[in-house]
């Protein structure tokens, strides 16, 4: 079956702007923000994404005054060298409409290779929080930082995993490879967490999917996040639902939740109002360049192309059946062959569902995987031979826990061969594995004496995987955190491990990698100039005209 990409142009639709949620009662109250105001427009915070050698991604939200009904609202952006926002480098204006949900995205042009820059946004004659972003670099690149994560449930609990790779300065960038936001109603999680979901039930409609990354991005330690990294996203079932496809999902029903080209269709004009993503017609399945040490793949797994998931032993066992789109396929391969001829020394994709064998070839753990697409996982694995691709990495999410393994044709064979690459799994930032500690660790254990190419796996821990990338190997470290049901809580490293240049193996690292110097991270808004988030232009207080319109101005956080 062959599947065609649904353009994001053919998305249409327009819904009531999202209400604005508050925050858990169970934050620690020393992070919290200081108070906003009601008319404070940027209460969903700043992000950019999808960074290139010349041009980032900027995004925000502009939220109504209370009681107030516009149609359009003007904009202006701005982006300097320095954190005190005085060194311009471009700007700009714009407008925004209930149309997009009043989101706001810019494809800002002209920055330099590997910079870091600071921007903010201005509208209804107020300012947002300043953010920090990075483009990629060109040419040769000695040494990269990156943190991936995936599987953030707002019900399940605190962010502290953001926050975590918020306070890491000297990344280049964050993967986010899935379930950003989740479309479950929770309210049994809620219970615990103390962080009810909205709209309170399941997302089903635009306005709904809309609803609930409007309430994601209230939370401080995502936003946070967002405010100083450049981000790289892509999305798996749960921005839709579960175990989606194209054509439906497990976790849908025609009779009860209407038809699925209908939700589908507003789960996909909701994530692409609401993330920091460059928007194509061909879909969101990209690749990022960083100079000659690391070419990035961003693949699609789950509306790309993929075909159902297999009822039977015979049908998961079909040639034609595909995971990524027959198109999707040609165009990893050709990037693969063209980083490798142009000696691009490391090959990563980033994409959702576990490529290695969680069972043997002929009893599969989990049809939602590679697994249940073995023609698919044997033609990726043929594609990487045929462009000669060597350093190969693959960056996985969705199954709330942490692994590292070698990939090979047939693991469990008697001669199973040198390995083919290897696969880092990041554990979730909330969802859960498995909850018991005792529990997990019985099933890490087991797994080790079944799994023959299985380095390590962790089931309990929430965390993200931090990637120290030089020409040399790159180290694998996972970060995990104690808990997640408050912000008091503890962060360590669970395991590093590294895999040598030319040598797809997994081994033990001597000790953890060094932060790196790095530009300065955004700044908090200056409690001194607090008012000036608050001021309103009926206050009179200074003769203002927005606080952008004087270039030299010294009205700045941190100023």
């Amino acid at each position: 079956m062959r599947h065609s990409t649904q353009s994001a142009a053919m998305l249409a639709g327009a819904a009531s702007a999202a209400p604005v949620l508050s925050a858990s009662a169970l934050r620690d109250t020393s992070l919290l923000p200081l108070p906003q105001s009601a008319s404070f427009p940027f209460q969903h915070g700043v992000a950019s994404g999808d960074p290139l050698t010349d041009r980032v991604i900027l995004w925000t939200r502009i939220t109504l005054p209370v009681g107030q009904e516009i149609l359009e609202i003007p904009y202006r952006w701005r982006v300097t060298r320095d954190p005190q926002l005085r060194q311009l480098v471009s700007e700009g204006e714009g407008y925004t409409s209930l149309r997009r949900d009043f989101t706001v995205k810019v494809d800002v042009d002209g920055l330099s290779p590997g910079e870091t820059y600071y921007y903010v946004f201005e509208a209804l004659e107020q300012m947002s929080d300043v953010g920090r972003t990075r483009t990629l670099p060109q040419g040769h690149v000695d040494q990269l930082r990156i943190a991936f994560t995936s599987c953030s449930n707002y019900a399940r609990g605190c962010f502290n995993v953001y926050r975590e790779i918020a306070n890491r300065p000297d990344l280049d960038v964050v993967l986010h490879l899935g379930d950003y936001i989740y479309e479950y109603g929770n309210t049994d999680q809620s219970l615990v967490s103390g962080r009810l979901h909205a709209p309170a039930g399941e997302t089903l409609t635009l306005a709904d999917y809309r609803t609930r990354h409007a309430q994601y991005k209230t939370d401080n330690d995502l936003q946070e996040v967002h405010r100083q990294h450049a981000f790289m996203v892509i999305w798996d079932d749960h921005e839709v639902a579960n175990n989606a496809w194209l054509g439906g999902a497990e976790n849908h029903s025609e009779g009860d939740e209407g038809r699925w080209s209908d939700r589908l269709s507003g789960a996909v004009q909701a994530y692409l109002e609401w993330m920091p993503i460059r928007e194509s017609a061909r879909g969101i399945y990209r690749n990022f360049r960083f100079g000659d040490l690391l070419d990035l793949n961003m693949l699609d797994t789950r509306l790309a192309g993929r075909d159902a998931q297999a009822d039977s032993r015979e049908d998961r066992n079909r040639p034609d059946r595909t995971l990524l789109g027959f198109e999707q396929e040609s165009w990893l391969e050709e990037n693969l062959s063209r980083a490798q001829q142009e000696n691009i020394r490391w090959k990563l994709l980033g994409q959702q569902v576990m490529v290695g064998q969680l069972g043997t070839n002929d009893t599969p753990f989990n049809y939602d995987q590679w697994d249940g697409y073995p023609a698919a996982r044997q033609r990726l694995f043929d594609s990487v031979r045929r462009a000669g691709a060597d350093n190969l990495v693959v960056l996985t999410g969705d199954i709330h826990s942490s692994w590292a393994m070698t990939l090979h044709d047939d693991p469990f064979a008697d001669e199973p061969g040198a390995a083919l690459g290897v696969e880092l799994v990041t554990p979730a930032v909330t969802s859960p594995g498995i909850e018991n500690y005792t529990q997990a660790q019985l099933a890490s254990a087991s797994l080790q004496q079944l799994l023959p190419h299985l380095n390590f796996v962790d089931f309990y821990y929430r965390g993200y995987v931090l990637l120290d990338i030089t020409h040399e190997r790159i180290q694998a470290e996972w970060w995990v955190v104690d808990t997640i049901l408050s912000h008091r809580y503890v962060s360590e490293c669970m395991k590093a491990l590294v895999i040598p240049a030319g040598q797809p193996a997994l081994l033990p690292a001597a000790q953890l990698t060094s932060a790196r110097l790095a530009a300065a991270p955004a700044p908090d808004f200056s409690r001194s100039l607090a008012w000036l988030r608050h001021w309103r232009p009926e206050q009179n207080l200074y003769p203002l005209n927005g606080l952008l319109a004087d270039k030299g101005s010294a009205l700045v956080p941190g100023g």
